[in-house]
């Protein structure tokens, strides 16, 4: 494993590493590093922890996802998504018991790599994506309404802002006036150079007006102040004992999940982009090192960010170093440069923000909800809505499981079979479609024990069994024949139904003249009552 993860490095580390992408690879890390502040910022308050827990954990996480992760050019953080799960937590037992929980969710990632559950991602439809990055979009978009509020007015939550006081008159024009500005700067200037990533020019231009001309809008020091220190190694002050464990275990199991889910599905998302695949079970590893390590130093965990992550791909980050270098200057912004950091206007990161929403937003999928099964429509929307009424986790759940309902069920009504009759009088059922739970029903209807021949033959040639419920609905056919006085044979069954049902207990007879396939015969064989096929 460390073998692979010093491969994957490099790799990420040395393509194309000459002055041109070295300088484009540290200034969208600088963009994505202004992009963060306010996140972090926001989230923080949304778990009802102090600023810098936050920061810190936009620090660590992206520090070490971003040198060790599944996919260089990702931008890892403390996100809204694992936010809105640990205010319960902070308010019922404090902020020691989150380190403790983050230290938790750590483990269990790292456990998921390292078993390399991140397989299980490609689990996902493509619906369920299109779905994901559509409710993600108006998530980030909805994010960006607090900063149209007066400082202080309002109660930032997962999804935006509530109860809070809106700009009005001058403010809210002059307000809107620099957020065009700077999505203005954003869309032109790629069409006249690309020396330097458009979302920084935007930035650099907004906050060079308002500071130059005094403009009086909100900015980064209006939200808290950021200045504070190195993070230091800090063991969780909880009781380590069982009661603890009860407390911590169900929030880390959350927040694990959830935080895998988001970073898998970005990992995907970023990987369309540039062209890489892979990477699912080092991205579990790094998550869960980085949350174990941000729990011992005061943060409040993280995971993929989809918003940053966009501005870092489109700025042309491609490598480790955009990823290191967003890091480090969000430290250093921290340590040393928050005065100056502090003076950026609100309303020129909210403009890179709403051209981020622009950019993740899959326009394409609203023409073609008409063109798509419908099932597949209804995903789309589904999981646009839950996503932005609930969150990401639970959205991307609920499309997985109506889109495998709806495969089950398309599967299940393909069961059918076509007959015919031996010279000897048999009669022979040749089965077509895949036998499993959601199609035993329509399996049974097609045999007619009453009316059949003395002999039946079921032909699996063009079938599969699938499960338990399968063989179980075998031997329920074939007894019924038995009740009849009636014999039975089964062929053509796959090597793995033959496992399948030496796993049952049922008797296998191999057929000499039947070398591909063979024969299994159920039960009933034994009984002396039914005949194994040849």
């Amino acid at each position: 494993m460390t073998r692979n993860l010093l491969s994957n490095f490099s790799l990420g580390m040395v393509d194309d590493l000459g002055p041109a992408r070295i300088r484009t690879e540290l200034l969208s890390g600088l963009t994505v590093a202004l992009a963060l502040v306010p996140e972090a910022v926001a989230f923080a308050f949304v778990a009802g922890v102090h600023p810098l827990v936050g920061l810190y954990a936009a620090f660590l996480v992206g520090l070490i996802t971003a040198l060790i992760g599944g996919r260089p050019g990702m931008i890892s953080g403390a996100t809204g998504a694992l936010a809105v799960v640990m205010v319960a937590l902070v308010a019922d037992h404090g902020v020691e018991y989150l380190f403790a929980t983050v230290v938790l969710m750590g483990l269990l990632q790292v456990t998921a790599g390292v078993f390399r559950w991140g397989k299980f991602i490609r689990l996902v439809p493509h619906p369920v994506m299109l779905g994901f990055v559509n409710g993600l979009a108006i998530v980030i978009f909805m994010a960006q309404l607090s900063q149209f509020q007066v400082p202080g007015s309002a109660e930032i939550t997962g999804h935006g802002a509530a109860g809070g006081e809106w700009l009005s008159g001058m403010q809210l024009y002059t307000m809107l006036a620099l957020v065009g500005l700077t999505m203005l700067v954003i869309w032109a200037l790629p069409k006249l150079t690309h020396v330097i990533p458009a979302p920084l020019a935007g930035i650099a231009i907004t906050a060079g007006i308002v500071i130059i001309f005094g403009i009086d809008v909100p900015r980064v020091g209006d939200l808290a102040d950021i200045k504070g220190g190195l993070p230091s190694f800090h063991i969780p002050m909880v009781p380590l004992n069982f009661e603890t464990l009860q407390i911590i275990l169900p929030y880390a199991v959350i927040l694990a999940a959830i935080g895998l889910i988001e970073s898998l599905l970005t990992l995907n998302l970023v990987g369309e982009i540039t062209g890489q695949r892979g990477g699912a079970s080092q991205e579990c590893i790094a998550q869960g090192t980085a949350n174990v390590v941000t729990g011992f130093f005061g943060g409040m965990g993280g995971c993929a960010m989809i918003g940053q992550s966009m501005i870092n791909v489109k700025s042309g980050g491609r490598t480790r170093i955009s990823g290191i270098f967003a890091a480090l200057m969000l430290l250093a912004f921290i340590v040393v440069a928050s005065p100056a950091i502090e003076q950026i206007p609100l309303a020129a990161l909210v403009g890179v923000m709403f051209m981020v929403v622009i950019g993740t937003f899959a326009w394409k999928s609203l023409t073609i909800l008409r063109k798509v099964p419908l099932t597949d429509a209804l995903v789309i929307v589904l999981v646009t809505v839950v996503t932005v009424l609930t969150d990401l986790a639970i959205a991307v759940v609920v499309g997985v499981i109506v889109s495998a309902l709806q495969y089950a069920w398309s599967n299940a009504v393909r069961i059918r079979a076509s007959t015919y009759e031996t010279p000897e009088g048999a009669k022979v059922y040749q089965v077509k479609g895949p036998l499993f739970f959601g199609s035993t029903d329509g399996f049974t209807e097609l045999f007619k024990p009453e009316t059949d021949p003395e002999l039946v033959v079921i032909d699996f040639a063009e079938s599969r069994v699938a499960d338990q419920s399968a063989l179980t609905t075998i031997e329920a056919v074939a007894a019924k024949y038995e009740a009849e006085g009636k014999r039975v044979e089964l062929r053509h069954l796959s090597r793995d139904c033959h496992r399948l049902l030496r796993r049952a207990g049922q008797l296998v007879i191999e057929s000499d003249d039947d070398p591909e396939y063979e024969v299994a015969a159920n039960y009933m064989v034994r009984t002396g009552q039914l005949s194994a096929g040849h």
